[in-house]
């Protein structure tokens, strides 16, 4: 599962966008140990009062975090500890593959959809179905389906999520009179007028090679509907379709909106743009706030895409979740299901949550009275979701999202009128990596 890159290929860099916020999982925790993954997995050995925890991130922040959240299980789990066994997240990512056929840890960080039932699929992750009639009550249907595989058992347990939507400041829109548009049609006419007021309707970037991913998956669910988009993503469907190629003919109608020069620029400085008025909207993630000061983060707002086609209207969310998994055969399993257990409750998820307001607790009962508003809506708009997408990138083969997607993204943004040509290749491409 390593991704591999060309000469001349966009690598994505979304590993350390999400190492950065994805705190919950960072830490060196309780006890931390940073060689080679598959070396260091298992570290209990067995021990029936230790239980092991491999883990991608390593920031200070969240392994602060994360280290709080797991010494309050050992202070209640009846003479538990927990030894975390840490790596960097790009060779976490690399190395997951030989990690899991080798001796992995007892419970380790991942994520849910596509990524997720790669490994269950290839049975080499637990069944955690057992656990899921006990901790189903604290998820969504949406999160429940997102945790499961194809043999309809789950196998993933979230801890937090975020949203994608289309951000906006609020003193800015009150001050032009601007009013979330509710379809596409409003949309245009919205950035039209944004256009005709002298600001950029639609922050854009493209430098990073990942961000257009999010515009992708946006309109496509819209026009196809959540089965098709991930069926799509999972090689089960032709991206010659002309249910894909009305996707680009629909972004090849709104890129008149977008910022100019989106090659040329990372997210944050298209963030930034929104943060100083130039721009009226942008599409991305919630870590978008990470560009606002505090004093005006309050002022920042967002709406899912607007509908595009009635017969799937609003219903899907992209909403990418981080969670945990279970080994296959953990020394310690019945410690690991208990670890799972308490991850799935709202304690040690408010308690990442002081360290990284960007993200959401994924249990449905968390109290968010300590939430600011943008994580009140961004909680409301998951939760009421029929649907969750996990972003392009996770949604997919890594290999095909590195290579295809993103060299086909950026294509079509250099060429909008190259459609069919882009289109041709991802589909070869796709015929090749999903066999």
């Amino acid at each position: 599962m390593m991704v591999r890159y060309t000469p001349g290929s966009t690598p994505l860099p979304h590993f350390g966008r999400r190492a950065m916020l994805r705190a919950m999982l960072a830490g060196a925790g309780v006890a931390a140990a940073s060689g080679v993954l598959s070396a260091c997995g298992s570290g209990s050995g067995g021990d029936p009062n230790a239980v092991t925890f491999g883990n991608n991130l390593s920031d200070q922040v969240p392994k602060d975090a994360i280290t709080a959240a797991l010494k309050a299980f050992e202070g209640q789990s009846g003479g538990l500890s927990v030894t975390i066994n840490t790596k960097q997240h790009e060779q976490y990512q690399e190395q997951i593959n030989n990690y899991l056929q080798g001796k992995p840890d007892d419970v380790l960080a991942w994520f849910a959809g596509y990524r997720m039932r790669f490994f269950a699929d290839q049975g080499l992750t637990g069944d955690l179905t057992d656990l899921w009639g006990k901790i189903g009550g604290n998820y969504s249907d949406a999160l429940k389906q997102a945790s499961t595989a194809s043999d309809g058992k789950q196998y993933f347990v979230p801890f937090t999520n975020y949203p994608w939507g289309v951000f906006y400041r609020k003193s800015l829109w009150q001050e032009r009179g601007y009013a979330e548009p509710k379809t596409l049609d409003e949309l245009v006419a919205l950035a039209t007028k944004m256009k005709s007021d002298g600001l950029v309707p639609i922050a854009f970037a493209q430098k990073q090679g990942w961000p257009g991913m999010g515009t992708f998956d946006q309109l496509n669910f819209r026009i196809n509907g959540y089965q098709f988009h991930v069926d799509l993503l999972a090689g089960k469907e032709d991206w010659q379709d002309k249910r894909v190629k009305e996707v680009f003919d629909t972004w090849k109608r709104l890129l008149p909106f977008h910022q100019e020069n989106a090659l040329g620029r990372d997210w944050q400085e298209a963030a930034q743009s929104l943060q100083q008025k130039k721009s009226g909207m942008y599409l991305l993630g919630s870590f978008l706030g990470q560009q606002f000061p505090d004093a005006e983060k309050d002022d920042l707002d967002f709406f899912p895409f607007p509908e595009i086609n009635p017969e799937h209207g609003t219903d899907t969310v992209e909403a990418p979740i981080d969670g945990y998994m279970m080994a296959k055969k953990p020394a310690n399993s019945e410690g690991a299901l208990k670890l799972l257990e308490y991850l799935s409750t709202a304690e040690p998820q408010l308690t990442y949550l002081k360290s990284d307001s960007s993200v959401v607790a994924t249990n449905k009962d968390a109290d968010t009275s300590g939430y600011n508003s943008l994580q009140k809506k961004a909680a409301e708009v998951i939760k009421n979701a029929k649907h969750v997408t996990q972003f392009l990138d996770r949604d997919t083969d890594p290999g095909f999202a590195s290579e295809a997607a993103t060299n086909g993204i950026i294509e079509f943004i250099k060429n909008p009128d190259n459609v069919d040509s882009v289109l041709k290749g991802m589909a070869d491409q796709a015929k090749n990596i999903f066999k």
